[in-house]
């Protein structure tokens, strides 16, 4: 059974909560820079699969610069 929660308008939010959803879109920015940089600047025999796959998965969602780091790099 699906619960209806109205929408809220970001004028609805409280200081702490966009605040926290400022920091988390900061977050998720970083991680996909620190993620391009590291596939550009690695040679392609370090990475698990293609640069070009890599560099689009980070683009598709916050997991994706995350499953980077944690399975494309080779140690």
């Amino acid at each position: 059974m699906a619960v209806y929660m109205p929408k809220k308008s970001w004028s609805d939010l409280t200081t702490e909560q966009k605040a926290g959803a400022v920091l988390l879109v900061i977050a998720q920015v970083g991680l996909l820079v620190a993620a391009l940089a590291d596939i550009r600047r690695r040679p392609a025999e370090q990475i698990n699969g293609s640069k070009r796959m890599w560099a689009g998965l980070a683009f598709v969602n916050f997991v994706g610069p995350i499953a980077y780091f944690l399975f494309g790099r080779k140690r």
